[in-house]
């Protein structure tokens, strides 16, 4: 550490401590007996100062190399509450790093030579702590003892474990200096990707950026939109977006959508808001299959939910899931509905002749394709072939009446099941919500009015319980998400509102846990193209091959995964996953050192010298990958490769959750968090019916309905501010 050498080694022994001895012992000398060295007091002093000043800074670089072999071993503990997590007007918070360069690199190679293992891999002492622990776990009190002191987590303790997060700390200790780490809000807009195997950290780094999302403020005041799609519902996660809203002053505006949990879910009609009519078809027929054969009927099944979906609309009906099952079942009452709306506006007594015609249908005389219809519907047809009134409502309805029923019922016979699962049960009533119950307190939100009051939405899909259904209904809100975009690409936000503005824009993130059971072909245009209208997309997930497999071609993978520009690589087990960061670096040229020995004999029998020898430390420059993908399998928990910002590479570790009691937590929702934990990770008495919370009133906490409530239901309404919780 004296100079700069051509190499750079530190894994050593840290030989700057002698010289802070001698320059210790120097000083005292020069203070305590400056005759001794033929020195006056005066010169002593100074002579001690300067020793002081040498020692000084040889023993900051013995620090360095001691440091730095501490880190290889053991990285320092970094937690963090929640309250602590920093929040900015212009970056996003990640965690604690630094840019990856080739003296990375070459630090991280030369963990890797056997000459330096005893400074990278764990003591002699450690390795027998560890034995120790294993064959005395069921000791007796005399040995027991001397387990404890071994586990016992303490820097006093010189073979305390490693904290469980596997993987090589040297991946991160081979920088002691340490950053924080961000990500500017400008570069959002791009998407940001995570990839990450279970358990190693992905929901914690959501955790991080939603706590951000929900607390950030622009200059004008006024907060972002927050939407968390979970597939599989994660309770601390729930209960993490419920404390940050309330720390924020956003309780009010805060949403649960959960299939799992209808009776305190807020409802949602996936296909009753749209800019186009089609778009109701698009995302119904969407959930079906489009490979082989399957297209045809797909088309067809488009096709008649878009005929359903204009006739709905003109009869001054909203689309709903439970209005189209029921007239895809039976087309039949909506033909006939339709035709008194039609002709009680353009011809009132055309009713006269078809009754008459009716009156004289038959067995014999109805047509063969119509057998099987309500005679009605064959006068109507008959009559409607007479006359010429042309609609292109009734004109769709009666093509659809015309097929013989066994064949209108095969072309849809895929669309009943995918309806039937979206019908079912108590789920109905959040995707079919009846907007004239005022009794029931259950809000009904849009994501227009979401983004219009800068909510804050929690979408809990149960897909453990049913994936079809989940899958369905997160592609539906995909889907109506990317129509909101181009509304407001086009329009604002605020449009048709008082003194609505086109530019109106407002940071729209949305946060997609476990993306790949959620997405589909509307999910590439909303992260293709939502970016103009503010949406900004944080997808998690674990591996390249969840994508394709959901989405079932490469080229359409590869489509949805280069609109992200920013990447998040937490460890992976796939390789090809891992070559997705690695195969976009550059190589580097590091330095390796060789030392070459020889002896040569003299040919000389007559002289003096019987041989030579020379001993030779040879530097050459070699050309390796950045980083292998070994390198990312083999990351601790809470850490990631980033690649951001253009390119550049960072190495970042996440600050662990401190304990951070959640007093502002409210006892309902803490009783569905308990709830969900052991639905969805718990399965010890997986035979006994729990139950929801609204079930067991046994286990109901006290004033979860107060008496104000009660009342307020009573009257046909509801205290906006409680039951926007969701959970009072």
């Amino acid at each position: 550490m004296a100079q700069a050498q051509p190499v750079e080694v530190l894994l050593r022994p840290a030989v700057e401590l002698f010289t802070v001895a001698v320059c210790i012992g120097a000083a005292i000398l020069c203070l305590a007996a400056p005759w001794s060295l033929a020195l006056n007091a005066s010169v002593g002093m100074g002579s001690a100062l300067a020793f002081a000043a040498f020692g000084a800074i040889r023993f900051r670089q013995a620090q360095a190399i001691l440091r730095y072999r501490r880190n290889i071993r053991r990285l320092p503990r970094y937690v963090m509450t929640s309250r602590e997590v920093p929040v900015s007007q212009q970056r996003l918070f990640i965690g604690k790093g630094f840019l990856w360069e080739q003296k990375h690199t070459h630090r991280l190679t030369q963990t890797y030579r056997p000459d330096f293992r005893r400074y990278v891999e764990p003591t002699t002492a450690y390795r027998v702590a560890r034995r120790l622990e294993e064959r005395l776990e069921f000791a007796p009190f005399p040995l027991s003892a001397l387990v404890k002191f071994t586990t016992w987590d303490v820097p006093l303790n010189p073979v305390r474990p490693l904290p469980p997060v596997g993987g090589l700390p040297r991946l991160h200790g081979i920088e002691p200096h340490e950053v924080d780490v961000s990500l500017p809000l400008g570069e959002r807009v791009g998407h940001s990707l995570v990839l990450g195997t279970t358990r190693v950290g992905k929901t914690r780094l959501a955790e991080l950026f939603i706590t951000q999302d929900i607390r950030r403020r622009n200059p004008a005041g006024e907060h972002e939109v927050v939407i968390v799609f979970d597939p599989k519902g994660d309770a601390d996660l729930l209960k993490r977006m419920y404390v940050e809203a309330k720390r924020a002053g956003r309780e009010g505006e805060f949403y649960i959508f959960h299939l799992g949990w209808p009776e305190i879910s807020a409802r949602y009609n996936a296909v009753g808001r749209f800019g186009r009519i089609s778009e109701v078809a698009t995302r119904i027929a969407g959930q079906l299959s489009g490979e082989g054969n399957s297209a045809a009927f797909r088309e067809f099944a488009w096709r008649f939910v878009n005929i359903v979906a204009r006739a709905l609309i003109e009869l001054g009906q909203r689309p709903d899931y439970m209005l189209i099952q029921r007239h895809v079942v039976n087309i039949d009452a909506l033909f006939i509905e339709y035709a008194q709306h039609y002709f009680a506006r353009t011809d009132p007594k055309a009713w006269d002749v078809i009754v008459q015609l009716e009156g004289r249908l038959n067995d014999r005389n109805i047509p063969r394709n119509m057998i099987g219809r309500e005679k009605r519907v064959v006068a109507l047809e008959q009559y409607l072939s007479q006359v010429r009134n042309y609609d292109p409502v009734l004109d769709g309805l009666r093509s659809a009446v015309r097929y013989d029923k066994t064949y209108f019922d095969k072309i849809v016979a895929s669309l009943l099941p995918l309806l039937e699962k979206l019908t079912s049960g108590k789920i109905a009533q959040l995707l079919a919500p009846d907007y004239a119950d005022l009794t029931d307190p259950r809000p009904i939100f849009d994501w227009m009015q979401i983004i219009r009051k800068r909510a804050v939405v929690y979408v809990g899909l149960d897909a453990l319980s049913d994936t079809e259904v989940a899958a369905a209904v997160g592609n539906s809100m995909f889907s109506d998400m990317v129509s909101v975009a181009g509304h407001i690409y086009k329009h604002g936000i605020d449009d048709g509102l008082p003194g609505a503005s086109a530019d109106s824009r407002v940071p729209i993130n949305v946060h997609a846990d476990e993306f790949n059971e959620l997405m589909g072909d509307e999910f590439i245009p909303m992260i293709n193209k939502g970016g103009g209208a503010g949406i900004q997309v944080t997808a998690y997930t674990q591996t390249l091959s969840d994508i394709e497999a959901r989405i079932g071609n490469r080229a359409k993978a590869g489509q949805v995964i280069g609109n992200f520009n920013n990447l998040f690589m937490l460890r992976v087990r796939e390789t090809a996953t891992a070559e997705l960061l690695t195969n976009q670096l550059p190589k580097v040229e590091v330095y390796t050192t060789t030392v070459v020995s020889g002896a040569t004999d003299s040919s000389d029998i007559h002289g003096s010298t019987d041989f030579t020898s020379n001993t030779q430390d040879r530097i050459s420059l070699s050309s390796v990958p950045m980083i292998e993908p070994s390198h990312v399998v083999q990351l601790p928990k809470g850490q990631c490769f980033a690649l951001m910002q253009g390119g550049n590479l960072w190495k970042i570790r996440m600050p662990l959750p401190a304990a951070d009691p959640d007093e502002v937590m409210p006892a309902d929702l803490r009783e569905l968090a308990d709830y969900m934990r052991q639905s969805y990770t718990e399965s010890g008495q997986w035979w006994q019916n729990l139950g929801t919370p609204l079930q067991q009133q046994e286990l109901l906490p006290e004033g979860l309905l107060d008496d104000d409530h009660l009342q307020d239901r009573g009257q046909g309404g509801c205290c906006h501010e409680r039951c926007a919780r969701y959970s009072t």
